[in-house]
């Protein structure tokens, strides 16, 4: 059996309300939805507890997914849109990835042999544009399961990527996080 049709036969026995069958798609995903949102995020802890919250929001709603369609894109659009709810306001977003930019500094300042900052160029981009980069570059989404998860236009997603490799070569490219 396939991966995509084991999953899927996980999905449906999720559906009918096996917790042994969602345990196996969160075995399977945890890692990947973990490693997008803290690089998304910049914290590891934030990021952790916004994994659980996804896993816990698509449990409750496993019952209204179309499992015809994919589960990754689902998932990871439920962990987006719950890291967007945290971060309700732009000032605080900004405060906080600021924060998060001044203590990488204070590290990489200890080691000048560190030439790519990756972590500090991402943590400069939009976050609609660091999530498509990441799902796309980071998560080997395509741009179409990329604008699944972050119910966003395929044009959009297509445009986020293309522009936010262009600021991060850039931003590379000069040296400045």
């Amino acid at each position: 059996m396939s991966d995509e049709a084991a999953e899927r036969q996980w999905v449906l026995a999720a559906q009918a309300g096996s917790a042994e069958a969602f345990a196996l798609l969160v075995r399977t995903h945890q890692q990947a939805l973990r490693s997008f949102l803290r690089r998304l995020c910049g914290n590891w802890a934030e990021a952790d507890d916004l994994a659980q919250e996804a896993f816990i929001r698509a449990f409750e709603l496993i019952g209204r997914f179309d499992s015809s369609r994919p589960f990754r894109p689902w998932l990871f659009g439920i962990a987006f849109r719950r890291y967007r709810e945290h971060k309700r306001s732009w000032a605080r977003l900004i405060q906080r990835e600021s924060r998060y930019a001044a203590e990488r500094e204070t590290v990489l300042q200890s080691d000048p042999g560190l030439g790519l900052d990756l972590t500090a160029a991402l943590a400069g981009l939009p976050a609609e544009q660091r999530a498509a980069l990441l799902l796309c570059l980071g998560q080997d989404f395509t741009h179409q399961e990329a604008a699944q998860a972050l119910e966003l236009p395929l044009g959009t997603v297509k445009s986020h990527v293309a522009r936010g490799r262009e600021k991060l070569v850039a931003k590379l490219d000069t040296g400045h996080g």
